[in-house]
């Protein structure tokens, strides 16, 4: 098999590696078997194996750094099979303090067949490791007796004060009977007589005071041995009897010369107390080809092994980046549109279109009533439609075009939002009886998700429309509102709008919001169409039999449609037209036209408001009334934010009315401040003032109202099917495109 990216695997493969690596390390802090007090159970082992009197022998190693290739699968191996009764690490047997680090070597000295002591040295100190070395081995400083010989730790950190330590050792050899004393400090007190390689000045013991008081004790108690670590080197030294030994090549950086080289010292404990020491050297990877360049295989080599896990994290991370930066840099992107396509040969055939949405007719609502008109213009064009959609009372019991699916749960004060039953197989079944050319998805969750998953199994394209500011409905979602609203939904609009092949946004501004967000995906700017003409058909009668209905007389009719819902802004409204009532003689009536979860609510506000004479809730109007209730009023009131388009202040255009509105993304295209209505900021002072001015001003409004009728034209709902055929049959030459191009590489 040919990858059609192989440079988007190998970013993959990278992510994946990283992804493991974190996971081994929060495995390692958070699932492995807790263990403490380790030191503890060591010493009992030795008290068991070395008899007082015998003779016995251990080893010593320094800078393990959690070394897997040397100290682990090399010198563990060979200290079980030497006959040595114990091991003891001189410092630095992790590469760092952290929690991982010590769970490593916990697993790494479990293949020892012998008991173990461990010194505190300067990689258990960092990285706050200080409390996990007492937790899960023991004091930072303690002796115990071994046979006939004291084995003394000392902490050389700078955690444990130089001064109580030398206290403490004082009063311990002062009443010492042992026959050998041997002591082991992280830091050495001796600068080696040969250059270390890569040591620092805090690389030794310090302050000067502590290892002058140490060098003093040594000589005046006849301490036998001094073992540290922290070079990366073998050195020896006798100072007043005591010899002093720094080892460091138990499996972290060495340079494998004549200095630096892996290596452990063998101490042997005579029954006396006799005590001698050899240097065994262990050899690892040497060949001759590769001789002059071992220094630098070993530098690798050790690399690698001392902290393998952060090797290969960096690594997979550098790869990854190294990939982004290739694809950024050298391959070529074109950000303009496909100009090269063509899509007559889907405008001259008969398209079969499924539509998806989470709410349909009889919900009255701006989606269902989009929907529907698109799908009427459509047919009237000739095409073929199947719209998915949930179940409702009263719905039509035919409707040869609409799939219903029953409703898992129902969601709202009134269950207007429902959550079908996406599980059923005859959707799927149904659909590939009806064998849609394109799937257009009117939702980006749920019945829009099952939408998109049938479009791939189909292998058609997914168009969707974005509808709806999905951040104003954090309302009905069981999350922390600002969690849903300020990540979540744009997090969601975008991966469902880049897993489609085209998106249909109603304005420019909305289009402007999705690449804000990152949706890379082919974006269509096409307004919602309107039935322009049905609302010039509207006889005079109609409207007099709807004025006397209502009780109006002279009075100046504001109109305004919504669901009666939160995220509509009716309370702005309310409280705006409570106060414009004080600041006119002219008199007037609000009709508020919808229905919603709210209605009580906000009927209970009027009253307490006592504007029942200025603001009515009309309750639900059918969509075949609403071009009459329209045509009853002088000027259009909107408050919603929460629209792309604004559906409604398109139809109050047509039916010859001037608008005010609230400044939102679905109002910025389509009201034209002081051509075809106001726009304004969601400030109540504001917003009233043009309202006033459109009361008060006849000719003001009568102009805005002609010139709002003349751009209402523009979007009629046969315009709009056929600009909606013209982006399917543009989608579908993208899609066609894309898979002859994909066959070609493949083959």
């Amino acid at each position: 098999m040919i990858f059609r990216n192989p440079l988007k695997l190998l970013f993959y493969l990278c992510l994946l590696v990283v992804v493991l690596l974190v996971g081994y390390k929060v495995y390692l802090n958070l699932f492995t078997e807790d263990f403490e007090g380790i030191h503890t159970e060591q010493v009992e082992r030795i008290d068991r194996q070395i008899e007082p009197g015998k003779p016995f022998s251990f080893a010593v190693v320094g800078n393990i750094n959690n070394s897997v290739g040397v100290f682990e699968d090399r010198i563990i191996p060979e200290l079980n099979n030497s006959g040595i009764d114990l091991l003891v690490s001189a410092g630095n047997a992790v590469s760092g303090g952290g929690e991982d680090k010590y769970r490593a070597l916990y697993g790494t000295l479990s293949h020892l067949d012998i008991p173990y002591l461990l010194t505190f040295g300067a990689h258990e100190y960092e990285d706050f490791g200080s409390f996990r070395f007492y937790d899960h081995f023991g004091p930072h400083f303690f002796s115990i007796q071994a046979g006939n010989a004291r084995l003394i730790f000392l902490d050389s950190t700078g955690k444990t004060p130089w001064r109580w330590q030398m206290r403490w050792l004082k009063e311990l050899l002062e009443r010492d009977t042992s026959e050998a004393r041997i002591l082991f400090i992280g830091h050495p007190p001796l600068h080696p007589d040969k250059d270390a390689p890569f040591d620092q000045k805090e690389d030794y013991l310090a302050p000067p005071e502590f290892r002058d008081a140490l060098l003093k004790t040594a000589k005046t108690h006849d301490i036998d041995l001094v073992f540290s670590a922290n070079l990366s080197l073998y050195s020896e030294q006798a100072v007043g009897g005591t010899t002093f030994i720094t080892t460091g090549g138990a499996g972290g950086l060495v340079m494998n010369n004549d200095i630096s080289f892996y290596h452990y010292v063998r101490v042997n404990v005579g029954a006396n107390g006799e005590v001698s020491h050899s240097l065994q050297r262990v050899t690892v990877g040497q060949h001759p080809i590769l001789k002059r360049l071992e220094s630098l295989w070993f530098f690798i080599y050790s690399l690698f092994y001392t902290g393998y896990l952060n090797f290969l994290l960096i690594v997979a991370v550098f790869a990854a980046l190294a990939i982004k930066l290739y694809g950024a840099i050298f391959i070529g992107k074109d950000y303009y549109p496909d100009y090269d396509l063509d899509p007559a040969p889907w405008l001259e055939r008969q398209l079969r279109i499924a539509m998806f949405t989470n709410n349909y007719l009889p919900f009255i609502g701006g989606v269902p009533i989009s929907i529907e008109r698109l799908r009427r213009g459509l047919e009237d064009l000739g095409d073929k439609l199947l719209v998915v959609a949930p179940r409702y009372k009263g719905q039509p019991e035919t409707e040869a075009h609409v799939l219903r699916v029953p409703s898992l749960l129902a969601m709202g004060e009134d269950r207007e939002f429902r959550l079908a039953n996406i599980f059923l197989g005859r959707i799927r079944k149904r659909l590939r009886a009806f064998k849609p050319d394109i799937i257009h998805l009117h939702h980006p969750f749920w019945l829009g998700s099952l939408g998109l998953f049938v479009a791939r199994r189909l292998k058609v394209p997914a168009i969707y429309t974005y509808h709806t500011r999905l951040e104003h409905y954090a309302h009905f979602v069981p999350l922390p509102g600002m969690l849903f609203r300020n990540l979540i939904s744009h997090a969601l609009i975008k991966r469902f709008a880049n897993k489609c092949d085209g998106v249909i946004v109603p304005t420019y501004s909305t289009e402007e919001y999705l690449r804000m967000i990152g949706v890379k995906t082919p974006t269509f700017v096409q307004p919602t169409g309107i039935e322009y003409q049905r609302f010039q058909d509207v006889r005079p009668e109609e409207m007099d039999q709807l004025r006397n209905r209502l009780n109006l007389g002279d009075e100046k009719v504001f109109i305004s449609v919504s669901r009666l819902s939160n995220e509509k802004n009716i309370d702005f409204m309310i409280e705006a037209i409570d106060a414009l009532r004080q600041e006119t003689d002219v008199p007037f009536r609000f009709l508020m036209i919808g229905d919603g979860h709210q209605k009580e609510r906000l009927q209970a506000k009027i009253e307490e408001l006592g504007l029942q004479q200025h603001f009515t809730l009309v309750g639900a109007v059918p969509p075949e009334d609403m071009a009459t209730w329209y045509r009853l009023g002088d000027a259009f009131l909107f408050a919603s934010k929460s629209e792309t388009q604004g559906m409604v202040i398109l139809e109050a255009m047509a039916a010859g009315l001037t608008v005010v509105a609230v400044r939102s993304s679905g109002i910025e295209d389509v009201v034209r401040h002081g051509f075809n209505g106001f726009k304004t900021p969601e400030k109540q002072d504001q917003w009233r003032a043009q309202v006033k001015r459109l009361l008060e001003d006849d000719e003001l409004r009568e102009k805005l109202a002609a010139q709002a009728l003349d751009f209402a034209k523009d979007y009629s709902v046969e315009q709009f099917a056929a600009d909606v055929r013209t982006i399917y049959a543009t989608t579908l030459a993208m899609f066609a495109k894309k898979r002859n191009r994909t066959g070609s590489k493949q083959a």
